[in-house]
């Protein structure tokens, strides 16, 4: 994977009308925890580098970040097409790629924070291949196939435009244009404004939400949800509710993925399925380079839940660790 990326285009206005975002994410709830789309800590370290944060039991550490899907492909909920079918997020992909024979848009997803310390050291997104992306495949897979770099020709461009809805302390977004051998990039966060960039590649993440001070709230699990309560959010788990809080202090973003096909070429090969992978080539792929690498592995029962396997990938593909200015 390169080190560095094309720098990110800045939206300093998304909606004409911002309060359509109140609306949308109060209407659209409850939301889930981010970590639901992981099945282990070692799945979960496929988006990291190194170690992912555990709880003292050595479980899974679940940080109040919620997330809620609003289109995969077509509109999942009303108002949406706002974000989905943009035009400033449009024009800012076709320049972040140096153009393009045809912009797709694909995803909207909402991330909700609550009051929460520092604790990402900088992720990168999921990707897509050609016949191996995130409708039929586990996330861990995705993030190692871009990692390795083994599989730069099935890889579908993506710009990702991110969007804050948050005028409370902190809550600034981090990222690596140049590189995680580089000092990142801090902007603070700025209402109605976007981040377009490639989210796939370079490396990002949300700072401390939240009065300086604030600690990691306890007790959260893979079923605990974000819901609105009629006057505030709530943070709820098998009945019970974790904390409470009034709108402002959730910083609420909204992400929009579009697939940038730049040629003509690359829209047939879309299109055709001419060319695309599957599960047994991409398994093919690993091992042989593992074993050219000396780290040969035996042929997995289960490729997608064998934590082995994906340890191996993990410790073979490692990326250095984004630094802080």
């Amino acid at each position: 994977m390169s080190s560095a990326v094309p720098p990110p285009v800045i939206l300093d206005r998304v909606l004409p009308e911002p309060s359509l975002l109140r609306e949308l994410v109060i209407r659209n709830g409850p939301y889930g925890t981010i970590q639901r789309y992981f099945r282990s800590v070692t799945e979960m370290e496929s988006l990291r580098d190194g170690k992912a944060p555990r709880v003292a039991s050595g479980g899974m550490f679940v940080a109040p970040w919620f997330r809620g899907d609003w289109a995969y492909d077509a509109p999942l909920v009303d108002g949406v097409q706002a974000f989905l079918e943009n035009p400033g997020f449009r024009d800012a992909a076709a320049k972040l790629f140096g153009g393009a024979a045809e912009i797709r848009p694909q995803i909207v997803y909402v991330n909700c924070f609550a009051p929460i310390p520092a604790f990402d050291r900088g992720h990168v997104d999921i990707p897509a291949f050609r016949g191996i992306d995130r409708t039929g495949h586990p996330v861990w897979l995705l993030a190692s196939m871009l990692r390795s770099g083994l599989f730069e020709p099935w890889r579908i461009p993506i710009a990702t435009g991110v969007v804050c809805y948050y005028d409370g302390p902190g809550g600034g977004l981090s990222y690596w244009p140049e590189g995680p051998g580089r000092p990142p990039v801090r902007r603070p966060a700025l209402p109605n404004t976007a981040v377009v960039g490639d989210n796939d590649r370079m490396f990002h993440r949300v700072e401390a939400v939240g009065a300086e001070g604030t600690t990691f709230m306890k007790g959260l699990t893979l079923d605990s949800e974000l819901a609105w309560v009629g006057d505030g959010w709530a943070i709820t788990d098998g009945g019970r509710t974790l904390a409470t809080f009034p709108f402002e202090a959730v910083r609420v973003s909204v992400s929009w993925k579009a697939q940038v096909l730049r040629t003509p070429d690359e829209v047939r090969r879309v299109d055709a399925h001419s060319d695309d992978l599957t599960l047994d080539r991409v398994v093919e792929v690993f091992r042989t380079d593992l074993a050219a690498r000396g780290r040969a592995v035996a042929q997995p029962a289960d490729p997608l839940t064998d934590d082995g396997f994906i340890a191996a990938l993990n410790a073979a593909y490692h990326q250095p660790k984004p630094i802080e200015a």
